[in-house]
């Protein structure tokens, strides 16, 4: 059976559950704060953040799983999402192409920070949070935000740009976290560096993490 480039290399494990447990309740603690509304709409939140992390340390599979995790606890109900908010109705509202984005951007972050399965290294832990952390979320909500309000799309855009200072500034604290864990604390990652094949003539002579 061939893989795709989404699916982990081998089986989830009890690790690899808790992993997901772990970054879908970071995500919803860092929503506890309640949001700054822009224009009644779409709220600034801290959980991108979360996010962000959630890609680059668990790699695309698991982090679009944590993600889809958390967004299926929303929809039943549980108030996971900044100010307490939740139930089925925040998938229709201003926000709901935001959250979506959320599951696809994981994913994009993992790809990008282990790309080739190789250990994560700080240009492209960066361009994974700018590529997957904003630019895809913002391909996801900024559409849906339009269809939803009614507004057109390149003032919908517009008024998007207020994030952008703040998600920058997340991008650049999600990247020193994560280069700090590569250095200091690599277990908290899903080793696949460690898994990645090698030629048989450059095996022996391959660093070790």
């Amino acid at each position: 059976m061939i893989a795709s480039p989404l699916s982990p290399r081998r089986r989830l494990d009890a690790t690899d559950l808790a992993r997901v447990a772990v970054f879908a309740a970071l995500v919803a603690v860092l929503g506890l704060p309640a949001g700054i509304n822009v224009f009644g709409s779409v709220p600034i939140t801290a959980q991108t953040l979360g996010v962000m992390l959630a890609g680059a340390i668990l790699g695309p599979w698991l982090g679009a799983l944590s993600m889809t995790v958390l967004l299926a606890l929303v929809a039943v109900g549980l108030p996971l999402l900044s100010g307490g908010r939740g139930g089925i109705g925040v998938f229709v509202g201003p926000s709901a192409g935001y959250l979506i984005g959320w599951i696809v951007g994981a994913a994009v972050i993992g790809l990008i920070v282990h790309a080739g399965r190789r250990k994560p290294v700080w240009w492209r832990t960066v361009v994974g949070m700018l590529v997957g952390g904003i630019l895809v979320v913002y391909a996801f909500g900024v559409p849906v935000q339009s269809l939803v309000t009614r507004l057109p799309l390149d003032a919908t855009a517009k008024l998007s740009l207020v994030f952008v200072p703040g998600d920058l500034i997340k991008a650049a604290i999600a990247s020193a976290i994560v280069m700090t864990l590569v250095r200091a604390y690599p277990r908290a990652f899903r080793r696949t560096w460690e898994t990645r094949p090698q030629p048989a003539e450059t095996r022996d002579a391959a660093p070790v993490a």
